[in-house]
């Protein structure tokens, strides 16, 4: 199936071209996470951290919109939760949290992307569904993990919102969200961690296998021209990448690991579909 727009990516291009972040605030200590560090979340570090971040992204020629950080929402720095949009449409669904701390966190995000042209959607009750559990590709599908986080009824909304690509549900139970264990590489290739979700539904993709005990690296950002932002420190999966072609660039998001945040969670991309 081909994307309504008429064409399909190859490696050297990217789903996107500008992102928006929201920088950490100081109540990034309290943040909904399992993680056993979490009482050592250092805030000025995870400030560092993001700008680092966000640095790296503009110096990959991505065009990076910066909200304000917003306080009284401990994970508001996870801003790809809230929204999906779709960049040539002028259209974003605005998404609904599980968790309740979190909800309110999408409004913001909702007036900025009105602010610049967009149409927004709301997801309503009792639909849930996070931006970390949508896997977008250029083949025409997009993956949804069904988790304690999205529902079948958020999956329903995202199929209203994506007419034209079929939306393909994939049970996980082990991790909070899909994009903890999957990545989109572009060119029909995942990087994924296959002990954590089930490697059969991407029959007919190339599969780059992630090491169990590296699963946090699965959490990877694909920006165009074979160049892949990883979390820094896994060097198998480094070096596994590098055997396949691609070129890593590491950033430490080491306190956003803390808080069960990976390298995808810290921006909101405009997809270019």
């Amino acid at each position: 199936m081909a994307l309504d727009v008429g064409y399909v990516m190859s490696h050297q291009q990217r789903l996107f071209n500008a992102v928006v972040v929201r920088p950490p605030t100081e109540d990034i200590v309290r943040c909904v996470s399992t993680h056993p560090l979490r009482c050592s979340i250092n805030f000025r570090e995870a400030l560092r951290q993001h700008r680092e971040y966000v640095s790296v992204l503009r110096e990959e020629g991505v065009e990076v919109y910066e909200v304000p950080g917003l306080q009284g929402f401990p994970d508001a720095v996870f801003i790809q939760d809230t929204a999906i949009v779709r960049r040539p449409r002028g259209e974003a669904l605005i998404l609904r949290f599980s968790v309740p701390s979190r909800r309110g966190e999408e409004v913001s995000v909702a007036e900025f992307l009105r602010s610049l042209g967009y149409t927004t959607t709301f997801v309503g009750p009792p639909a849930t569904i996070e931006g970390g559990d949508v896997l977008i590709t250029d083949v025409g599908i997009v993956y949804v993990g069904i988790t304690s986080r999205t529902n079948l009824e958020g999956l329903q909304y995202l199929r209203y919102f994506l007419t034209g690509l079929k939306v393909v549900p994939v049970p996980c139970s082990k991790v909070f969200h899909l994009l903890s264990a999957v990545t989109y590489l572009g060119g029909r290739t995942v990087a994924l961690v296959p002990e954590l979700v089930d490697h059969s539904v991407f029959d007919g993709f190339k599969l780059i296998t992630v090491p169990t005990d590296e699963a946090y690296a699965a959490n990877m950002l694909y920006l165009g021209g074979g160049k892949v932002l990883i979390p820094e420190g896994f060097r198998k999966t480094y070096e596994k990448l590098r055997r396949e072609g691609f070129k890593p660039i590491e950033v430490d998001v080491s306190e956003f690991r803390k808080c069960d945040g990976g390298i995808t969670c810290l921006s909101l991309p405009l997809y270019e579909f």
